[in-house]
């Protein structure tokens, strides 16, 4: 099958992913700040039930294959979530969005693994790059990782199954409903992992407008519109798209927290963008998916 959708038909997602990647870059500040009031896994919780409550409101999923879909990704996106939001207690929001851009590299390697194909030669070397620039950016004295960093790898590995899942999965069911089991799956499971890790708790009138605009900015709208591209583009070009991520989120984290990286710092951050560009750039040309039978997002 040759690409026949690129073009004016491929703008719309890709404008969809771009407005997506700037709410999500821009919720490692509000994250950083609202984790004052509020722990790291309830704060998954509640952002994510608000979310979900708005989508399942407007379109409440009818077909069993919906729920089992939306569980598994929103599985994946729990991981990631969790791993980067109790990574953002030890680390700054600027190293959260650029180690979380690794999930860039890490998506051509979640690909080669749900089609159990190994990954060619050049993905490695893009992943040992992205190793590289990560060490100079998170090694401190004594040659050891933060805790928070080798957390946020970790989310960076649930965010990349995440991408490789949707585009497998997302063409065959509605867009609403599919997102909105997608978020409550996230929700439940971090509601009892908080309860079980962090105790019970509601959170504070001053977390409120935080959590309101995290549940229905980021959580509801942003993941709505990913899951709705990746109904017309390839987890590849979904993962270029979204490496704009960490662009925004060190640009806020500058301007909001003003967070400042050091020389060293900087040299990683720039081997892991080359390391994106290296596995991006050898890309081999894929068809967009095709996304018959997604004829509304309703």
């Amino acid at each position: 099958m040759t690409d026949q959708r690129l073009g004016d038909t491929s703008a719309p997602p890709i404008a969809a992913l771009v407005v997506a990647a700037m709410a999500f870059g821009v919720t490692f500040v509000v994250v950083k700040d609202t984790l004052d009031g509020i722990p790291p896994l309830a704060l998954v919780a509640w952002r994510f039930l608000i979310g979900a409550a708005a989508l399942l409101a407007l379109s409440f999923p009818t077909r069993s294959d919906t729920w089992r879909d939306g569980f598994i990704a929103g599985v994946w996106l729990y991981l990631g979530y969790a791993l980067q939001t109790a990574g953002l207690e030890t680390t700054g929001a600027t190293n959260s969005a650029l180690v979380t851009g690794l999930y860039v590299v890490f998506t051509p390697l979640a690909v080669a693994v749900w089609d159990r194909k190994p990954p060619v030669p050049w993905i490695m070397v893009g992943a040992v790059m992205a190793f590289m620039g990560l060490v100079l950016l998170t090694v401190q004295d004594g040659f050891t990782f933060g805790r928070g960093d080798v957390l946020t790898v970790g989310c960076a590995v649930g965010f990349a199954a995440h991408i490789a899942f949707l585009s497998r999965k997302a063409p065959a069911h509605r867009v609403v409903p599919f997102t909105g089991v997608q978020l409550l799956t996230t929700s439940i499971l971090a509601f009892l992992s908080s309860f079980v890790l962090e105790g019970a708790s509601l959170p504070s009138p001053e977390v409120l407008p935080a959590l309101i605009g995290l549940g229905l900015g980021v959580s509801a709208a942003a993941y709505l519109l990913q899951v709705w591209a990746q109904t017309r583009l390839s987890p590849s070009r979904t993962a270029v798209i979204l490496s704009l991520e960490p662009v925004f989120g060190l640009m806020f984290g500058a301007i909001l927290l003003g967070e400042r990286l050091d020389v060293k710092g900087w040299v990683g951050a720039a081997i892991i963008v080359a390391a994106i560009q290296v596995v991006l750039a050898k890309e081999p040309h894929e068809d967009v998916l095709a996304a018959e039978g997604v004829s509304a997002v309703t």
